[in-house]
């Protein structure tokens, strides 16, 4: 979090020195528009299941913990920021409201009863595997898109819901 600079983003973007100090004055303004992007990114990636829903959840996964790699450890920096700066606390809250609201909606269509509550198991499940395969020891051996699918199922199954 400490590289994520006015100097590193103008550097990055190959823009003029203090360019980007125009558009985001102090450094929470830098944090803000930042999360704001993840958030923008995230919901542009979420696109209800056309087919089976265990399979559409395990690639999510999987894809998070591959190509979304960079966007998925830096959302945990964000998380832990936003412990130590109040002031980012409601921008990242928003969003992940906003991902829990598009869930249930998924979840009440796959004939949740309690879309809400399955929600908070569905997205435990979704966080603790992604952590796992990215900061914890299952980043040792992680799960293929085959695992991450079968977990789903299971995690479905547990709710009552189909997965088929």
């Amino acid at each position: 979090m400490r590289g994520l600079t006015h100097r590193a983003v103008d550097r990055v973007a190959g823009l003029p020195s203090g360019s980007t100090s125009y558009y985001a004055r102090t450094r929470v303004a830098l944090l803000e528009l930042a999360a704001d992007r993840m958030v923008a990114l995230d919901q542009a990636e979420i696109v209800p299941p056309e087919g089976k829903l265990a399979e559409f959840l395990g690639a999510t996964v999987h894809r998070s913990i591959t190509a979304g790699r960079t966007r998925m450890l830096a959302r945990y920096e964000f998380a832990l920021e936003s412990t130590r700066r109040p002031e980012l606390r409601a921008r990242y809250d928003a969003g992940g409201l906003e991902l829990r609201r598009r869930c249930a909606e998924v979840l009440a269509a796959a004939g949740s009863p309690t879309p809400e509550e399955h929600t908070r198991v569905l997205i435990g499940w979704l966080d603790g595997s992604i952590f796992d395969a990215l900061a914890g020891t299952g980043s040792l051996t992680p799960p293929t898109e085959a695992e991450l699918v079968a977990g789903a199922r299971a995690v479905l199954a547990g709710l009552g819901l189909p997965h088929a």
